[in-house]
């Protein structure tokens, strides 16, 4: 393997603050740490966040992920003045992130104001292996003379999501004079959190603590010679008790943390290093390629979906920011299912199963959803916290013009996500055979989502039509027949009633409604010139020149310029729904619809979706246009590592992480399940030389590697597959050469049978 890359940040710009502290977090999937400074700056957010822990702070407010007690930040003074890189001289700055290790480290070479020359040298990072622990340590070294060095830090509970507060402090103490805790619980008294910490320093300082105002702090004070160095290593253990108080957890937090402090930093991190080596090795995409940033973005894509994914907790899904931040309240959407699974489902396949069975734990909550709108079966939540309950906020921001608040519509029409859902449980099914899933887990998802479609349909005319709904392009509102909303209805119905047949369930007239519902539901078909309708009225809307939103994709320019009224009623696309449909359903569509389609809607598309241009380009490179699907991949790995300082301060864009694995694996490598088949049709980047990644099928490991003429397949057990469409078997390593007639077998060596 090839070493991973890093990110940098090469200089200090507040305008960065929060776009950094979100690329550069910390996290193990249970807890997320933001990249703030030690010290403080009025525009960074400070941010800690775990897996599964949501509170609503009152009556008319969202549920949201509670942003923790701050556990970073240092007050830092250096011969009595305070040390912020906003005063006296920047000489040196450097901060950098190691996908490897997870370590954080910056570099400052700062001039005091009153001329006095220091070093500041500080890392951290979030335990791979110890789920709640976290540990940073800062070192002062003085250049110009011997300095006083003043540092307080411990827990602050200051910290809010917003200004709005989840905790109660319930008890702060300092056992030992050496480890601090505190104790508080969520204003609804359902859930309990306990913050521990631990700050070793040289037996020279002065030690001293408090308690005030919501701070607990230690208090280190101590004078050294020039060339020499304050440390200060801090351990500490965050931990919460998610479905009801527990009095027993602060003792065993406590536990957790002489643990971690006994072992230290060096010994936690290089424990948590070969943990996350493990991980990257199952896991990496690897590229050759003379663009350097290219191998960093998919470095950078992995080490999020690590961060952010709860492998530990099957009650708890990945939530649209990740661990990194307050956006989007830190809720689930269809993200998970539609741009995040797969890589779980196709690097570790158990990960995808559990956030299945998330789904299928929070039925209960869709079915009341279902119900109280008046309909049958499951309908799952536009967003989704623990609960299972629907937690999309029912208004929008407040019109600073009108004074009025913008309903949100999405809870109430944008209804794909049960099909999208059912498509993740196929897609999961057919990639693992696991038989037992399918055969509970999986048929009751199924089955529940295709009763909601079953009763959502109205008759006209003798067929089926779905009306006011809302697609993936959400600038186009409460409209009927939507092509990607009918087409995957349909799609999880067939597989609701493909899941029922093999069952041999009792007839209680399930199978003759779904058979009906597939014979009837209207599905727009192609045009004479192959197009699609989007929708009902599409095609009659007028259309203007987005030239100039296209070029700023992503900021939601047109809405400064048309209302969302006047946008739906015109053919502007937040991201198209038809192109969307033709990656979701591939085997459904002719390359020459799918090339007509994409034609016809990319320039009516401004992406102004995050999860926009990534399918454009895998659909780009499955028409055999590289460069466009290059350029496509390109412009989503920018979403979060391009240069607009605020693009990312509330959070990553975790499904474009994802998309940035789709569009390698799915897009260039040409890897696609058709029917339960596994297909590779390499299309790679003309400058991309090599392509090398692990892929799980079946329960087969394979590996493959790809050139613009060689084919290399290694698998642990013979397995079918198809190479542009011709089905061939592999057992050991398999090398194939691309000729002037297609693939060629070259050899089988080291067989495993």
């Amino acid at each position: 393997m090839n070493p991973l890359t890093t990110l940098v940040e090469a200089r200090f710009d507040p305008h960065y603050h929060n776009k950094y502290a979100t690329l550069m977090a910390a996290g193990n999937g249970a807890l997320g740490v933001r990249a703030t400074h030690d010290e403080a700056y009025a525009t960074q957010t400070r941010g800690m966040y775990l897996a599964g822990l949501y509170h609503r702070a009152g009556e008319g407010e969202t549920t949201e992920l509670v942003n923790l007690p701050d556990l970073v930040g240092m007050e830092i003074e250096l011969n009595g003045e305070i040390f912020s890189l906003l005063s006296g001289e920047l000489l040196r700055y450097h901060r950098e992130l190691c996908f490897a290790s997870g370590e954080l480290t910056r570099v400052v070479d700062w001039r005091s104001a009153q001329g006095l020359r220091f070093t500041i040298t500080s890392s951290r990072f979030v335990s791979a292996q110890r789920l709640g622990a976290f540990c940073s340590r800062i070192a002062i070294t003085p250049h110009d003379g011997s300095a006083t060095i003043r540092v307080a830090t411990g827990i602050d509970a200051t910290q809010t999501n917003s200004g709005r507060q989840h905790l109660a402090e319930r008890e702060l103490r300092v056992f030992d004079n050496r480890y601090l805790q505190g104790r508080y619980r969520t204003l609804d008294n359902h859930s309990d959190v306990t913050l521990c910490c631990a700050c070793q320093v040289s037996p020279q300082a002065q030690v001293s603590f408090s308690a005030k105002n919501r701070r607990l702090l230690q208090h280190t004070q101590q004078t050294i010679a020039a060339g020499e160095s304050f440390t200060l290593e801090k351990c500490a253990w965050v931990s919460a008790t998610l479905d009801g108080p527990d009095d027993n957890a602060a003792a065993q937090s406590l536990i957790r943390l002489r643990e971690c402090a006994v072992a230290g930093y060096d010994a936690l991190l290089a424990e948590s290093l070969q943990t996350r080596r493990a991980w990257w090795q199952g896991a990496r995409v690897e590229v050759e390629s003379d663009r350097e940033q290219d191998q960093q973005a998919l470095d950078f894509a992995l080490y999020h979906l690590h961060a952010m994914t709860p492998r530990h907790d099957e009650r708890s899904s990945i939530a649209a920011k990740g661990l990194t931040g307050e956006g989007y309240k830190g809720h689930v959407f269809w993200d998970t299912e539609v741009f995040l699974l797969p890589f779980h489902l196709h690097t570790a396949p158990g990960v995808a199963r559990q956030l299945l069975r998330y789904r299928w734990l929070n039925l209960a909550g869709a079915h009341r959803k279902a119900a109280r709108c008046g309909w049958q079966g499951a309908l799952f939540p536009w967003e989704s916290a623990r609960s299972g309950d629907e937690e999309t906020p029912e208004f929008a921001a407040i019109n600073i013009r009108t004074g009025l608040r913008q309903k949100v519509a999405s809870a109430e029409a944008e209804h794909h996500l049960v099909a999208d859902i059912a498509w993740a449980v196929a897609a999961y099914g057919q990639a693992t055979g696991d038989g037992a899933f399918m055969a509970q887990e999986g048929r009751e998802l199924l089955e529940e989502t295709a009763r909601f479609w079953l009763s959502r349909t109205q008759t006209v005319n003798g067929r089926l039509e779905l009306h006011d709904v809302i697609g993936p392009d959400e600038y186009t509102e409460h409209i009927n027949n939507n092509a990607y909303t009918s087409y995957l209805a349909h799609y999880n119905v067939a597989l609701a009633l493909d899941a029922r047949r093999r069952s041999g369930g009792p007839d209680d007239g399930f199978i003759t409604q779904c058979e009906d519902f597939l014979a009837r539901l209207f599905l727009p078909m192609p045009r004479q010139d192959r197009v699609i309708a989007q929708d009902d009225t599409f095609f009659s809307k007028p259309t203007i020149d987005l030239t100039r939103y296209r070029a700023q994709a992503g900021s939601q320019s047109v809405l400064l310029d048309y209302s969302r009224a006047e946008v739906n009623e015109m053919q502007i696309l937040k991201q198209a729904d038809v192109v969307m449909l033709l990656y979701m359903l591939p085997w459904r569509f002719d390359s020459a619809t799918v090339a007509a389609n994409l034609d016809y809607y990319e320039p009516r598309t401004i992406h102004d979706s995050s999860l926009s241009k990534a399918i454009h380009g895998i659909v780009a490179a499955r028409c055999g246009r590289n460069d466009e699907a290059y350029r496509f991949w390109r412009a989503g790995c920018d979403i979060d590592l391009g240069d607009a300082p605020h693009s990312s301060d509330d959070g990553i864009h975790a499904a474009a992480a994802g998309a940035i694995w789709l569009g390698a694996v799915q897009g260039f490598a040409g890897i696609r399940i058709e029917k339960g088949e596994l297909h590779v049709t390499p299309s790679l980047p003309q400058h991309w030389t090599r392509l090398t990644f692990p892929f799980c099928w079946r329960g087969c490991q394979l590996n493959i590697a790809m050139t613009h003429d060689t084919l290399t397949l290694i698998t642990d057990r013979a397995v079918t597959l198809f190479i542009d469409a011709a089905a061939v078997e592999i057992d050991g390593r398999t090398v194939f050469h691309l000729t002037d007639h297609g693939w060629r077998k070259e050899a089988i060596c080291n067989p495993t049978r």
